[in-house]
């Protein structure tokens, strides 16, 4: 069957990189998805290991329909029983594009009808869902698809305290892929927050599986096998460097330090509480400076962040010759204001409404 990979549209091409080295057969890239080829243990592994994807979809039927009433009819006949536990609570969603059936609202209330009919418990919305099975109608083609992640992805399991516009972390692990971090250098995160950055790089360079610490929808259907799944589990490696990360903010800190722990790194993780103007090369080794600075969209005017920018710049090429340099970030001007030698920005990407870029430098000089 066709899974289907969420990520945010910007990022399609380093998440199909990605799954391409762990083994997937990708078969296309669109904006803002990856398709593979597969079967269920294709769907599991791709939740347990796949840092850079939101949610992993399982497209179980497809079929033509030009009228409401064919598409309840196919509902109805659908062997639902053989993808889902009877009678689990199901929530629906749909959409229509280029398609006789238009009213997506309509198209829902369809496939509901027909989920009840068949001994299932349409979700009220403040109900949370067993399942979430979402319809795609376009150019007159159904696709039903299950969301086998339940809660998304970036929610790897250990995460309980988040700072101000926090960073996802399957954002920031195709962030850092894109800045060429493979785990066998330092990093260092000086405006680190609660430790996003960090923790997914001291993940890489332990090879971790991204999915290893929570559960996903899957591990309740029917075909599900759990001894499969832990075969799949990958083994963990030494990491040959230590990763670091600063921040003003001594509570940004203290959540960093509780979120490593939670997520077994502590022990190859060190957060400090320092200014930017204050900031140092933690370690003798070089490696790879990457930073979510503010930006002003979600937390402000954007005009005193130009001198914080150019400080960042400045110090960052006084003290840190032989490090690369990454930041996200909004504008280009706020990226020039650091006068460093960027190449060329990367893909515009929806990082929750905010359009951001990855700006990346060579090795400083």
């Amino acid at each position: 069957m066709d899974i289907f990979l969420i990520t945010a549209p910007g990022l399609q091409d380093l998440l199909a990189t990605e799954a391409r080295e762990k083994g997937f057969k990708v078969t296309s890239v669109i904006a803002g998805g990856v398709t593979l080829r597969g079967e269920w243990p294709e769907v599991w592994r791709a939740n347990l290991q796949l840092r850079g994807a939101n949610r992993v979809l399982a497209r179980i039927g497809e079929f033509r329909a030009l009228y409401l009433s064919q598409l309840e009819l196919n509902a109805k006949e659908f062997d639902w029983a053989e993808v889902l536990p009877h009678g689990a609570e199901i929530k629906v969603e749909a959409t229509c594009h280029k398609s006789k059936i238009y009213h997506a609202g309509a198209a829902k209330e369809r496939v509901e009808k027909a989920l009840s009919l068949c001994g299932y418990i349409i979700a009220s919305g403040e109900i949370e869902p067993d399942y979430n099975i979402r319809v795609r109608i376009d150019h007159d083609v159904v696709t039903f698809s299950l969301d086998t992640s339940g809660e998304a992805l970036h929610k790897r399991g250990y995460k309980e305290a988040v700072n101000k516009a926090p960073m996802r972390e399957t954002m920031a692990s195709l962030f850092l892929r894109d800045a060429g971090f493979s785990g066998k250098e330092p990093l260092y995160d000086p405006m680190c927050g609660s430790g996003t950055f960090p923790i997914e790089a001291a993940e890489i360079a332990r090879r971790f599986d991204s999915g290893r610490a929570r559960s996903f929808a899957f591990q309740s259907l029917p075909q599900f096998d759990v001894d499969a799944l832990n075969a799949m589990r990958s083994p963990q490696r030494a990491a040959a460097f230590n990763v670091y990360g600063s921040d003003r903010d001594t509570g940004a800190i203290t959540m960093s330090r509780a979120n490593a722990e939670r997520a077994g790194v502590s022990d190859i993780s060190d957060f400090s509480v320092k200014p930017i103007s204050e900031i140092t090369p933690p370690c003798e080794d070089k490696g790879l400076v990457i930073a979510n600075p503010p930006y002003g969209g979600r937390i402000g005017n954007k005009k005193p962040l130009f001198g914080l920018y150019a400080s960042f710049g400045e110090r960052l090429m006084a003290e840190f010759k032989g490090w690369r340099v990454a930041i996200v970030t909004t504008e280009p001007s706020l990226a020039k204001a650091t006068k460093l030698p960027f190449r060329p920005a990367g893909p515009i990407v929806n990082h929750g409404g905010i359009k951001v870029r990855l700006w990346q430098t060579d090795s400083l000089t």
